[in-house]
Parts: C-alpha cells; structure tokens; sequence
C-alpha cells in the first residue's frame, strides 16, 4: 500500500512546492505595486481619491509623492469627496499638492461635497472645477466638547482631578469650561481660521480680505463658489480629465492611473465598513480637536 501511495504523495508535494512558491512570487509583486504605479508608456493621468472624514494625511502625500515622482505621469487629478477634517492632515496634504504644483499639474475636482478641509486641500491645486451643486466652502474651524457632569451626578460618580497648571484639564467632560478657557480656545481658534484664510489667499491668488469675507464656516454650491472665484469652472470629472490633460499639453489618448488600493473581503465592504466609520467618525467628532470639517451628514458614496 505505501508504494502504491508515493506517486500519489509526490505530485501532492510538488503540486504544494509549486502554489507555495507561486504565493510567495505574487507577495513580493504585490508588495511592490504601490512603488510603480504605472507599467508601460504613454500619456498617464493620476487620479488620487480623497473620500471621507480626513483624518491622516500619509496614505495621500505618499500617492502624491509617488505620482510626482513618476516621469509617466503628465499630470495629477485630486478627485475630493470630503467635509474636511483634522487640521494637521489637511495642511500636510496642502503643502505637499503645492509642492506637486511645481513639477506637475495638479486640478482638483469637487464631487458631491468638498468642504472646509476638503477645500483647503483643492486651494491648493493649479485649477478647481466643481459640479454646479457640489456643496463647498465652509471656511472656518471647529471644536466640540461634550459635558457629563449633570450625567455623573445622577449616578452619584464624582470626579477628582489634580492638575500642575489652570488649564491642564480644559475641555474636561467632567465640568462646565470657565470664561478664561473659552477665551483662550477661541484666541486659537481664530489663529488656526487665520491660516485657513491664508492658504487660501495664496492657493487662489484672492486677497485675504476679500477670502474673510467669507471665512466664516458658511457653505455654497459649486455655481456660488465659482462667482466668488473658489473655483475656477464648473463640470463632471470627465470635465477634469480634459483640463488636466490641455494643461499638460497632452496629444493623443490618455490612461487614468488610480493608487493600489488595499485588499478587503466583500464580507468587509458590505456589513462592516461604513458601520466602523461612522462609528469612528462620531468618536472623532467629540474628542476636544481643532478640525476644519463642515458638522453636516455625510456619507462616502461608491
């Protein structure tokens, strides 16, 4: 019987041998994808999504960085689908578009909603196009707190905090904030709006006068903004792919070329995922940061 069973044996062990070096050839392919985005030649158009609540700015600065790097590429769409976000992220991916602007061509197209920190971001492109009821705008900052201590009270928890300083524990949930502390925030606040109002000065070539105006968090549609030279036109993403290509005195057919996404199961995408981003995005919302994100429902459409 064992001498019967050994051709059967070794094509089984040549046939595992030969999937498990297959798998290992097609990881270490993969794990190089997202370093060469683009195979072959010809004219190449990025397109880097920014979709959701922004809340780090790696994943984009590098797609931007890669992009910029990469010789077949002629040109770079920003392709927005944001309320905005953190302050951080949204000015690390501002200045790196800007440093983009300065070897390649970079439009940002507006689709349903790019607000507040998705607008931040698109200022920075070379030109902005924008449907007609994309809401935009929404220049300003926020921050919110929320109070349990009416909360605590009932439920007979007290609260004892030691602290080195008067303002070590601002924003506590635990008890209402003092005049002097509202005061402080908001002398930060109007600083951070200031560097809004800046990049967008600069980003648009508008005079920061004219851009507090209307810095102060109010939203407008794509047709508003374009009269108040937030965007350079108005159009679909079809639109953008035009301009960006007369912009890069590009003849001939195009290839749209999109960042390597990451691998999920369809399990994942169906149940669980907007479920675990809501639920982040509402934790994020009452942690006590400065954000420039517009407050309104919004929801990430595929």
């Amino acid at each position: 019987m064992l001498t019967k069973n050994r051709p059967i044996t070794l094509v089984l062990l040549i046939l595992g041998i030969a999937i498990l070096f297959f798998g290992a050839v097609m990881a270490i392919v993969l794990s190089f994808s997202h370093l060469t985005p683009t195979l072959g030649f010809g004219n190449k158009i990025a397109v880097i999504p920014i979709q959701g609540v922004i809340k780090n700015s790696d994943i984009i600065t590098e797609q931007l960085i890669n992009f910029r790097n990469d010789r077949q590429i002629k040109a770079i769409i920003l392709k927005i689908n944001s309320p905005g976000g953190g302050v951080g992220p949204s000015q690390e991916i501002y200045s790196e578009t800007i440093r983009t602007t300065h070897t390649k061509k970079v439009i940002a197209y507006l689709g349903s909603v790019a607000a507040s920190g998705g607008y931040y971001v698109a200022s920075a492109a070379d030109k902005i196009i924008a449907n007609p009821g994309t809401l935009t705008g929404s220049i300003g900052v926020i921050m919110e707190f929320i109070n349990v201590e009416e909360l605590l009270n009932k439920i007979g928890v007290e609260m004892r905090v030691i602290k080195s300083g008067e303002f070590k524990d601002i924003g506590s949930p635990n008890r209402k904030m003092t005049e002097k502390e509202k005061e402080m925030l908001m002398n930060l606040i109007v600083d951070i709006r200031n560097q809004f109002v800046t990049a967008v000065s600069k980003g648009r070539n508008m005079p920061k006068e004219k851009v507090l105006e209307i810095a102060d968090g109010r939203i407008f549609s794509g047709r508003q903004a374009k009269v108040l030279g937030l965007v350079d036109s108005l159009g679909n993403f079809q639109d953008a792919v035009n301009l960006a290509k007369k912009l890069a005195h590009i003849k001939g057919e195009i290839k749209l070329v999109y960042p390597e996404k990451k691998r999920r199961s369809l399990l994942w995408n169906l149940i669980f995922k907007d479920l675990v981003d809501d639920i982040i995005n509402r934790v994020d919302q009452r942690c006590g940061i400065f954000e420039y994100r517009w407050n309104g429902e919004f929801r990430v459409s595929n």
